[in-house]
């Protein structure tokens, strides 16, 4: 993670960062590390964890009150019914889609409201080489998540301090350190189009080992000579 963050220039001294929490293994391996670099690193910044209750009653909410409190971190809970509205009846063609919007909106408003300049979401390595292809399949486009993203003038920035990562790297620190996770309780959890992508990926990875790490470092070694870019 600190590779990333030097790599990218992710963190800044006097930096105020929101961090979504979702209450999984990601995110909570992303707050446990940034609280506890924040220790020993020469310069200083703000956590504001903030977790978005999608109204799924998964038991989430009361089990983050007591990991934000036991660290001493200011926290928010923001109360919604974002997850049952996105998966309700009139929304069945693209649940993730609205949900996501929906969340993105929330951490923007409540970014602003708590005074901070930048986002801190637990997206790793997995999550942009896995983006990358859904883009290609299903919205014909090449693009991905990015480790530093500046939006509304340079008034918020997204930062993904796992950027480097891969998900069973993060996975087997969370179970190491016994951080909480666990479900969102979301009905479409493992139904999703990047449950394929992941599926996918997985599979030509037992065939050759070295095809995650090509996909990923592909997005560094971009040909423009050999793309069909509109003149």
């Amino acid at each position: 993670m600190g590779k990333a963050i030097h790599r990218y220039g992710l963190i800044q001294n006097g930096d105020r960062i929101l961090v979504g929490v979702s209450g999984g293994k990601d995110s909570l391996s992303l707050l446990h590390l940034l609280h506890e670099r924040s220790k020993r690193v020469p310069i200083r910044y703000e956590l504001m964890p903030v977790y978005i209750d999608l109204g799924f009653s998964s038991g989430r909410t009361e089990i983050l009150k007591n990991f934000f409190a036991m660290r001493g971190l200011p926290y928010h809970i923001e109360f919604t019914h974002i997850g049952r509205r996105a998966n309700s009846p009139e929304n069945r063609e693209n649940p993730c889609f609205l949900c996501s919007w929906e969340r993105r909106k929330c951490l923007f408003h409540l970014a602003h409201r708590f005074k901070c300049n930048k986002i801190a979401l637990g997206h790793h390595k997995d999550d942009i080489i896995e983006t990358l292809l859904l883009n290609i399949f299903y919205s014909a486009e090449i693009s991905t998540m990015v480790p530093l993203q500046t939006l509304f003038k340079g008034k918020i920035t997204l930062i993904r301090p796992l950027a480097l990562l891969e998900e069973k790297k993060i996975e087997r620190f969370a179970r190491e350190t016994a951080l909480p996770f666990g479900p969102s309780g979301c009905p479409s959890s493992g139904k999703t189009k990047r449950k394929v992508i992941k599926d996918l990926i997985e599979d030509l990875s037992k065939r050759d080992h070295r095809v995650k790490g090509n996909i990923f470092r592909s997005l560094s070694n971009i040909k423009l000579d050999y793309t069909l870019l509109k003149k």
